[in-house]
């Protein structure tokens, strides 16, 4: 191996030592931020109703962008409020009648990650309360009216209840408001409907939607799980906007201007969002601002959406539900980039879609557990690079061969560039290969790299892999808690290294790369998701017998004398 390959080879360890201190934070520690009121009252069966003696407190008003003042609720008095819940395939609502705005909704699908309760509690998305320090409590959503010069907010407005087999219709007698959410999509979305009348007052110009001001952990770690809440948007002719709650400055209030076809709040990997059914139904504006900060993260935000209200009606729909790939392309508008693979780092997202829908597509078609998904998966790569791999590795032997001849050429025209260039040119000509061959001889190390970088931005983001257990690992998007996986992970790189040492060409600096990549790979991935390890463990041993078969092959070649015109052409000069 030459200088320029072990550069090339040293750069690539240093890239992968410093992808854990950019993305700190992923799938290692399970540190649980302690919750206060946690458990969240299940609500009533269809038909029933629970009395609250008093509805939660407000939140911060957030100014809404309209050029009349804002009237806010403080010192308002609260009505009396109900929770009524309303039960669809794979969810529960729970509404309160102050407001008829949904409180909290409850996953069937997905279990409560925090508990290990037998049978596991189910995933609730709620907003608050979050940790002792932060006590405040809010609806998911918050409706206002804005009308001339005021505010109206409905929470102080109690609304009366009719059911349906398919949805749910809210109704208030003075003013005249009436809201309608009608479910599909297994539940996870609700298409909202309303009307408000003047009541011989002005008419209402528009619909201020308070986003939830947080999103509750369900997870293990919970506080990696919070380093992933934001606010999101789509602009009609534009892409996706992420605005992490990290970002906003509790002193300011950041505005953007529409129109936007979905605004959404999310964390790790549960999501709420309105999206506009039409472009005239489209949001105007976003008003966010940063919340109080505990230690170093930030774990409160407010947002508000604003959306017209033309002839006293309006109409959006709401999603809340998981991030799935699946649920979210079929809604459209590009809501299945509201949490994007690799953030901002460019061509991450595309290759890492690409590998999510392989992998899910191998579940769907084998009915398999995601443990053998990935182990399948990573034969298969293996497989597919099987022939270019084969020429690579051809190649790495071509040059371990005539690294003499290269480092004597090097030496004799160290003084002349120009020459050096040229007699390096001849010499890989004399022995068939190209001056790409260097770099083609380090591919057989650098292959699957994009795809393990693609598929830690996987592990990262996509629901399917949360809390799927497999063999002894508890969690394939967590770390290995016994750290079984990268070990072995380490020592099937060490055994593919090894393998192909044998018969090679004495060489300081490949024996030195052959025993320092096995333990600087093992250390970066040790606190990385363990179906991370899985899947690297799994190609590294589906790589061993090509590199036998190229290990007999070089043994059989044995070693290659320095051709004759090289000798010749030292003796002339």
């Amino acid at each position: 191996m030459d200088r320029r390959t072990f550069l090339a080879l040293f750069l690539t360890a240093i890239v992968i030592v410093l992808t854990p201190m950019l993305f700190r934070g992923f799938g290692g520690r399970r540190a649980v931020r302690p919750t206060q009121g946690d458990t969240v009252a299940a609500g009533p069966r269809v038909g029933a109703t629970a009395s609250a003696a008093s509805a939660p407190p407000a939140l911060a008003p957030v100014p809404a962008p309209v050029a009349a003042p804002i009237a806010t609720t403080a010192g308002v008095a609260r009505v009396r409020a109900d929770t009524a819940s309303v039960e669809y395939q794979k969810t529960r609502y729970m509404f309160t009648t102050a407001g008829a705005a949904p409180a909290a909704v409850l996953l069937s699908a997905y279990p409560d990650l925090r508990t290990r309760a037998t049978p596991p509690a189910r995933a609730t998305l709620a907003a608050g309360p979050v940790s002792p320090a932060v006590s405040s409590t809010a609806p998911l959503l918050r409706y206002r009216i804005v009308r001339g010069g005021d505010t109206l907010s409905l929470d102080t407005i109690p609304f009366r209840v009719a059911r349906s087999p398919d949805g749910v219709t809210f109704m208030s007698g003075s003013p005249p408001i009436t809201l309608r959410y009608q479910f599909a999509n297994e539940g996870y979305l609700a298409h909202v409907t309303g009307q408000v009348g003047s009541a011989g007052g002005p008419a209402p110009a528009q619909l201020l939607i308070d986003l939830p001001p947080t999103i509750r952990s369900q997870e293990a770690d919970t506080l990696d799980d919070e380093r992933h809440l934001a606010y999101g948007y789509k602009l009609e002719h534009d892409d996706v906007k992420s605005v992490s709650f990290g970002k906003l400055d509790p002193t300011m209030v950041r505005t953007d201007s529409g129109p936007m076809t979905w605004v959404a709040a999310r964390n790790k990997y549960f999501l709420i969002a309105l999206v506009a059914p039409s472009p005239a139904e489209s949001f105007v504006a976003l008003r966010m601002q940063g919340g109080p900060r505990v230690e170093k993260t930030a774990p409160l935000a407010t947002a508000t959406a604003v959306q017209p209200i033309r002839d006293g009606r309006f109409a959006l729909d709401l999603y809340t539900g998981p991030q799935s790939w699946t649920q979210l392309r079929s809604i459209g508008n590009d809501l299945e980039n509201v949490n994007p693979y690799g953030g901002w780092i460019p061509g991450v997202q595309p290759f890492a879609t690409i590998c999510m829908r392989v992998l899910l597509w191998i579940r769907q078609t084998l009915n398999v557990s995601y443990g053998w998904v990935l182990i399948i998966f990573g034969i298969a790569v293996r497989l597919l690079l099987w022939p270019l791999n084969q020429s690579a590795m051809r190649s790495s032997l071509k040059m371990q061969r005539i690294q003499p001849e290269l480092a004597e050429t090097q030496k004799r025209y160290k003084e002349d560039p120009e020459k050096q260039r040229e007699a390096l040119v001849k010499l890989y000509q004399q022995h068939g290969m190209s001056p790409f061959s260097p770099i083609m001889g380090c591919l057989p190390m650098l292959l699957p790299m994009p795809v393990l970088f693609a598929l830690f931005f996987v592990f990262q983001n996509t629901i399917e892999f949360r809390g799927v257990h497999f063999l002894w690992l508890p969690d394939l998007s967590l770390r290995d808690p016994y750290y079984i996986m990268p070990i072995f992970m380490g020592i099937s790189m060490l055994a593919l290294s090894w393998i192909g040492m044998r018969a090679a060409p004495p060489n300081p600096q490949t024996k030195m790369m052959s025993y320092m990549m096995p333990a600087v790979m093992t250390m970066v991935l040790l606190n990385f998701a363990s179906g991370l390890n899985l899947y690297y463990a799994v190609q590294n041993i589906a790589a061993l017998p090509q590199q036998l078969l190229l290990t007999r092959e070089r043994m059989k070649a044995g070693p290659t004398p320095a051709p004759a015109p090289l000798r010749s052409r030292r003796a002339t000069t």
